[in-house]
């Protein structure tokens, strides 16, 4: 797969909003001594949904439409985070998802964003045949601390760029817009599970997904669990391939989040009975509730999958 595309170049705008409007956005803004310029998406400031949507925009290496909706689909929880994108593997794989991990003494984080596509450090941009080219970039980081300087310069050396042209979003899980991003993820997990059931990545041409916005959680556990449910118990992805019905509803069926032989428990439940190890958990079961494939080239769709409310409730109202 050949791109022409730079997420950075399209992310760029998105991140000037986000500096440029900080105080109407609700985030704080501070340059480290290196000159890295660091965004606290909701660890000494609130931050909010709008500094959520376009976080959420700026994961998608600004290839992807996110909005805020009232839906009657899920009756207890009408707010659905709604995602699209021009380039569905490009967005969600090579920039969203996050693939990046970082760690310095006694901090670890997981980086996305339009930073992965210039270090390439995953073995998933040899696949995706992608590596960008910037004069700056940006990662968002999900943690509930600044990172230290030591990782920053990590990251800078990692990109060949020096600290200040470098741009962290630093989003807390606990927070309402870390919570946001998380849930806009919907797509991506549809994606990375697409692609860990071996499907042909170019055969995906098209995408769009919608998940409901959970409640944040001051505990780390109860956060994440949250926004893994809502993805999970909701999630809601159409896809559209190429390639033969065969494929495409094979795709549909595997799909699911229900296919796992982990579900049926609120996420925070069973991150426990795994004694916090994510390693242990079945990676099948990070997919949307329910999808759609299209097979664009004999119009049939296939679908799987169900929306489960009362596990949905149990998570987001405990």
């Amino acid at each position: 797969m050949q791109y022409k595309t730079s997420v950075n170049k399209h992310a760029r705008p998105l991140v000037k909003e986000l500096i440029e409007n900080a105080d109407k956005l609700r985030v704080a803004i501070q340059t480290l001594d290196n000159g890295c310029t660091i965004v606290d998406a909701g660890i000494s400031v609130p931050g909010g949904l709008e500094s959520g949507r376009i976080i959420a925009e700026i994961c998608l290496g600004g290839l992807g439409h996110v909005s805020l909706s009232h839906s009657s689909y899920t009756k207890n929880w009408p707010l659905m985070i709604n995602v699209h994108t021009v380039n569905p593997v490009l967005a969600c794989l090579g920039s969203q998802y996050a693939g990046w991990s970082l760690s310095h003494e006694k901090y670890y984080a997981l980086g996305s964003g339009p930073a992965r596509s210039i270090c390439v450090k995953e073995e998933l941009f040899a696949e995706l045949d992608y590596k960008d080219e910037a004069s700056e970039t940006v990662i968002v980081i999900e943690n509930d601390k600044i990172p230290p300087v030591e990782i920053v310069e990590k990251i800078a050396s990692a990109c060949g760029l020096k600290p200040s042209a470098l741009t962290v979003i630093v989003t807390p899980t606990s927070s309402i817009a870390g919570g946001f991003q998380v849930v806009a993820r919907v797509l991506e997990v549809a994606m990375h599970k697409a692609h860990a059931l071996h499907f042909p990545l170019q055969d995906i041409i098209d995408g769009s997904g919608s998940a409901p916005l959970c409640p944040p959680h001051p505990d780390f556990i109860k956060a994440m669990g949250r926004t893994n449910d809502a993805i999970l118990f909701a999630g809601q992805v159409h896809l559209f391939v190429k390639g033969g019905d065969e494929a495409a509803e094979k795709l549909a069926k595997e799909l699911p989040s229900s296919t796992s032989k982990d579900y049926g428990k609120p996420f925070a439940e069973v991150f426990k009975e795994y004694e916090y190890d994510f390693f242990k958990i079945d990676a099948m079961l990070f997919s949307p509730a329910s999808v759609i494939v299209t097979a664009v080239e004999s119009g049939k769709s296939f679908r799987a999958g169900k929306l489960d409310e009362a596990l949905l409730d149990k998570s987001f109202g405990g």
